[in-house]
């Protein structure tokens, strides 16, 4: 199964400067549960945007840079389809980021796991529309703004509709 996991906000805003624009410490902790022991595809950008790759996990890292280098243990692919194919069958992959790869993804996964953050903000990187007609909203968790969380947020997720 393909699994997109982001957090945008109310405009489907992402990061701007390859940085996230919130601090939301139990959506970090929700992603840390949900892709510790898979495997985890992402851009280049978001992969530089880690101080070094994310335990417990396999990190497949897109680019058209032929000679990018990555630590042992992570892949390098030039496109999303070979990044899907070299995971495992049978497993539940996770599609991480950024906007590019979402955008180039979105058509081929199954589930979508959002965490919507209540506000609006300032942003260069933007998560792909989810189409109502392709996806089925099947669970939303509300979490209030506390001393934690600036924000309000929800945890929702999406099904594709078959």
């Amino acid at each position: 199964m393909i699994t997109i996991i982001a957090a945008a906000g109310e405009n489907n805003e992402l990061g701007k400067d390859n940085q996230i624009i919130w601090h939301l410490p139990d959506d970090f902790k929700r992603f840390k549960a949900l892709t510790s022991g898979h495997y985890i595809i992402m851009g280049r950008k978001t992969f530089e945007s880690f101080p070094k790759p994310l335990p417990n996990r396999t990190h497949i890292v897109i680019t058209r840079n032929k000679n990018y280098s990555v630590p042992d243990g992570c892949f390098v692919v030039d496109s999303i389809e070979k990044a899907i194919a070299i995971c495992p069958k049978n497993e539940t992959i996770f599609i991480i980021g950024g906007g590019e790869i979402y955008k180039q993804s979105i058509n081929m996964a199954d589930c979508i796991e959002l965490t919507r953050v209540h506000n609006t903000f300032d942003a260069d990187a933007f998560f792909p529309t989810i189409d109502s007609t392709k996806w089925e909203l099947v669970s939303s968790q509300f979490h209030d703004k506390d001393e934690k969380h600036d924000h309000s947020f929800a945890f929702e997720t999406y099904k594709k509709i078959i």
